[in-house]
């Protein structure tokens, strides 16, 4: 992307609206954790959270304290390293059912079954049959991906008009051909949604593994991934951290899903992905 390129959308109305969206909210938000304070009254809910003011500075601590980016450096890595596995399972399992009868009648009664299950369920199944919390973790975010993943390549594998398949073995294209050049690109699109949405499922399954399971291999101390750090923060009763924990998720959750959404747009220049 050009500078001129990143200007225009970063000064776009789009982009504006949002600034100023950001900026009510933490306006309303300060005036409502302030509520008693100022006018005598607490707001409902919200009087009970802590100021914007209080969490910026708690947060404008932590810049410094490598503590904090190695809590970063291990939920991203705890969720890139699920997700990347979820794909590299996912997406050829999904393409097998689409294609192949068999493979859908002998694979998909047992997903359908398993699909419905939280993956923060089987957190207590995971902690007891793998041998470290690391490797918990691991799995958990890997079925945060997984399911949702698998059932957008098969949806859009099976959306593609038979025409198209007919029309090509009518010409004498090979079923490698009609792989390569008809089945692969128009799932490709619903490769980019189920990334997207179980990018954001991973995220919310990491940060529930880590509460639970104190951290994974780092032992519960620093650098035990943000979940962790929120629970740590709680437990200290350390509010503006938890805070500075949950704005941080965020963040890190719309970078993740923003590369996706520049990955897929590389991958499907012939559609509009934004």
């Amino acid at each position: 992307m050009s500078v001129s390129n990143f200007s225009d959308k970063l000064f776009s109305k789009a982009a504006m609206r949002g600034i100023f969206a950001i900026v009510v909210f933490v306006l309303i938000w300060e005036v409502g954790a302030r509520s008693e304070q100022w006018f005598g009254y607490r707001f409902p809910f919200i009087g009970l959270v802590p100021p914007p003011t209080d969490v910026f500075v708690s947060w404008g601590g932590l810049i410094a304290d490598p503590s904090y980016w190695q809590s970063w450096y291990m939920s991203f890595l705890r969720v890139f390293g699920g997700f990347a596995a979820a794909m590299v399972i996912g997406i050829p399992m999904g393409l097998l059912m689409a294609v192949n009868k068999a493979s859908y009648g002998i694979i998909f009664p047992s997903f359908e079954v398993l699909r419905p299950i939280p993956p923060l369920a089987w957190v207590p199944a995971s902690i007891i049959f793998w041998p470290t919390q690391e490797l918990s973790i691991a799995f958990v975010t890997f079925l945060g991906a997984f399911y949702t993943i698998v059932i957008n390549v098969l949806g859009g594998a099976k959306s593609i008009n038979k025409q198209f398949l007919q029309a090509a073995q009518s010409m004498g294209a090979s079923q490698w051909d009609i792989f390569r050049r008809i089945v692969l690109p128009a799932t490709l699109p619903s490769i980019v949604v189920g990334s997207a949405v179980g990018m954001g499922i991973t995220w919310e399954v990491v940060v529930a593994a880590e509460m639970i399971s104190g951290g994974g291999s780092s032992g519960g101390g620093a650098g035990g991934g943000l979940g962790f750090f929120i629970w740590s923060s709680y437990v200290g009763g350390s509010y503006e951290q938890i805070i500075v924990g949950m704005i941080s998720i965020g963040i890190a959750g719309y970078i993740s899903s923003e590369l996706l959404r520049q990955l897929g747009g590389l991958l499907t220049p012939w559609l509009k992905t934004r």
